[in-house]
């Protein structure tokens, strides 16, 4: 089933929904929303011209929803976006994210971007470790916010985010964006309905043949127009290297693949499955490439018990295949080969199994099930998700993304980082936003903010 036939079929979270949600806007629908994006590399410029929303802006960025010449009929919208600001420490980045935003006012310092009376709404696109501090500094100064995943760099953030988005009254949206997709809900239908069964196994899988990281290279000065204290924040000051600024092969800046890839994934989890929070996890990881730059865990496998199910997640940066098979005609994310399933999600149930990735999804029923064979395609979920961002601006609601949401499915990745530097399964109060208990794991929960970037205190 395609996206075009699905839309009209669809009865759920998808069109009708936000035909409600736009009825009650609180500003007019021709009111232009000022948007400030901070971290202006690849995503930052991904989201921001999404979310301004023009027919050549999404042409530009997400060709996909132009496949056979469709364009999802809720993108077509008028957005009465502008994007109004750039901030980036690096200033060839903020130079080149000039050239479509010619207007935008440009800084290259976070704090004077939220001083900025012009600025309605700001989009963090910045490596993980400044998520945390930059959105609740971003709430305090009166600003709604889409911020990228993860949310935070460690579990000991969250409750500090949470309370800040509700002190303040803001609208703050993770960018989580699979559940925009419209499959997704339709899975959580499937799933929550009993078309599968009973469900008490879940994988999760992020493999990833390319690999992560370059060979390394020597220590410079930093180039000119690079502030690299300011890029650090509160991570530890090290000397330059080139590599780092691929942040993402550095465990100073992230937290893997678990956090990275796996982000999405466990959020899909919580969304299909009804839940949102483990009991306990356990995890293993190893880092056995020697040639790269960097030290992130190139295997990963964690086991976390929720109330009802098993959730098993595994990455792997030596291989790409993933979960093999295809059905003929299927688009899969992130797919390089013929055969390959890199990315996905599998909930067996008694009576099937349904395959889900961000492009799509497949039941097979088990023998004798009464459950019948189905799949389907739909677009990249991502200029919905920043669309539909917009429009809880306009009309004051709570995301369905919002700052909880995004909360509990970074913890996932985080609470797993901690099973395997603890050494031993761990449990998970919710609650309290630690390890009950737990000397040792509670010892990960958080890591002290380097001076004089400790902008915002954490308990």
């Amino acid at each position: 089933m395609e996206r075009r036939e699905f839309l009209k079929r669809s009865t759920g979270a998808g069109v009708a929904a936000w035909t409600a949600a736009s009825a009650s806007r609180v500003l007019g629908a021709n009111d232009r929303i000022n948007v400030g994006l901070i971290g202006c590399g690849g995503r930052g410029v991904f989201d921001a011209r999404l979310m301004r929303g023009t027919p050549e802006d999404i042409q530009a960025v997400a060709p996909l929803n132009y496949r056979n010449g469709f364009m999802d009929p809720r993108l077509k919208e008028p957005r009465g976006v502008e994007i109004t600001a750039l901030c980036d420490c690096f200033a060839s980045r903020m130079d080149s994210a000039k050239k479509w935003a010619p207007q935008a006012a440009a800084y290259d310092d976070f704090r004077k971007l939220l001083a900025d009376k012009n600025v309605d709404a700001v989009i963090i696109a910045t490596p993980d470790h400044w998520h945390a501090a930059m959105t609740i500094l971003a709430c305090e100064a009166g600003k709604d916010v889409y911020v990228e995943k993860p949310v935070f760099y460690r579990v000991g953030e969250a409750q500090a985010m949470i309370d800040a988005v509700r002190r303040t009254r803001r609208i703050v949206q993770a960018g989580t964006q699979h559940r925009a997709a419209d499959h997704m809900a339709e899975a959580a239908r499937i799933v929550q309905g009993g078309k599968i069964g009973e469900v008490h196994f879940v994988r999760v899988w992020n493999f990833m043949g390319a690999g992560y990281g370059s060979p390394p290279v020597p220590d410079t000065p930093p180039p000119a127009g690079l502030n690299w204290d300011a890029w650090l924040g509160p991570a530890p000051f090290v000397p330059f290297n080139r590599n780092r600024l691929g942040y993402r092969s550095w465990m100073d800046y992230t937290n893997g693949l678990i956090t990275d890839y796996g982000n999405h994934r466990f959020d899909t989890v919580h969304q299909i499955m009804g839940e949102e929070i483990p009991l306990r996890a356990s995890s293993s990881a190893v880092r056995f490439n020697k040639v790269n730059a960097g030290d992130l865990y190139d295997m990963q496998q964690a086991t976390f018990e929720y109330p009802g199910f098993i959730l098993s997640y595994e990455a792997c940066n030596y291989n790409g295949h993933g979960l093999g098979g295809r059905t003929p005609g299927m688009r899969y994310y992130n797919a390089r080969g013929t055969e390959d399933r890199p990315h996905g999600m599998a909930f067996y149930g008694t009576e099937g199994s349904l395959f889900v990735d961000r492009l799509g999804m497949e039941l097979y029923p088990e023998p004798r099930s009464k459950a019948e064979r189905m799949h389907m395609n739909e677009d990249e979920p991502t200029p919905l998700h920043t669309k539909y961002f917009i429009d809880y601006v306009r009309s004051r609601k709570d995301p369905f993304a919002n700052i909880e949401v995004g909360c509990r499915a970074t913890a996932i990745g985080c609470i797993g980082n901690v099973a395997c530097w603890s050494g031993h399964k761990v449990t998970w109060d919710p609650k309290s936003w630690s390890f009950s208990g737990d000397a040792e794991a509670n010892k990960y929960r958080f890591r002290a903010y380097r001076k004089p970037w400790d902008l915002v205190k954490f308990s």
